[in-house]
């Protein structure tokens, strides 16, 4: 009997993930449905309520499910969950319904495979989901966390969403801020995914300034080799 390599047990993670990838994103887009409704529909029918937090549970089991494959499959199974930490994440915080919101991490698999292979095209990928993904599913979670809560002072989608825009652009207004601490939470992360955001665009200009500099000295080089190389001579002639 031979022993596993790496390789081995790479390719057969990678195999599983490849298998489990577009179902665990499908799955994701589910939840994000049925988790939207309960918080943009307050008044939501009790029955379809029931029916929406079985669906959100049983998305929680499936990603529990995979994520216990795909452990059982690694060999250094401490190092690859402290490398998927957004995994533990997903499957050791469902009690935080805003929290719970880390389950579309699952498109993150989708857009690293998408994104083109040139620096400034996967920049531009990355900076737009995050921004669009950050701001809509803040706005959601903040909404869940404040609108029962009578100190609130973000009632509606349209407020947690200006709160979402002004808080991810680290303009914070203040005239709409959260008062639970789930809300807080949710805004520290949007914080966090702002500042990034900036400075994920910022290194991405600098590096284009840098290789179109580079690329014009490349030029000037070139140019300079070919005349030297025609020669006084070859040039009167």
């Amino acid at each position: 009997m031979t022993d596993r390599t790496d390789t081995d047990v790479t390719t057969r993670v990678g195999r599983w993930e490849a298998r489990t990838e577009i179902p665990l994103l499908l799955l994701a887009l589910g939840f994000l449905v049925a988790y939207a409704w309960q918080v943009l529909d307050p008044r939501i029918d009790p029955g379809l309520q029931s029916f929406l937090e079985i669906a959100s549970w049983a998305v929680w089991a499936a990603f529990l499910v995979d994520f216990v494959v795909r452990l059982a499959l690694a060999e250094r199974r401490g190092r690859y969950a402290l490398h998927h930490w957004y995994d533990v994440a997903l499957i050791v915080l469902p009690m935080l319904r805003p929290l719970r919101l880390l389950r579309v991490l699952a498109f993150a698999r989708i857009l690293n495979r998408s994104a083109t292979r040139n620096l400034i095209g996967r920049v531009t990928t990355y900076v737009a989901g995050t921004a669009v993904a950050a701001v809509f599913l803040g706005a959601l979670a903040v909404l869940d966390a404040e609108q029962n809560d009578p100190a609130a002072n973000i009632h509606t989608f349209g407020d947690a969403l200006w709160w979402a825009c002004a808080t991810v652009t680290t303009v914070g207004y203040g005239d709409r801020y959260p008062v639970t601490t789930p809300g807080r939470f949710v805004a520290v992360g949007l914080m966090l995914v702002g500042l990034a955001v900036v400075g994920v665009i910022t290194a991405s200009v600098a590096a284009w300034l840098i290789s179109h500099v580079d690329a014009e000295k490349r030029q000037v080089a070139a140019g300079e080799r070919s005349g030297s190389a025609t020669g006084p001579g070859d040039r009167l002639g």
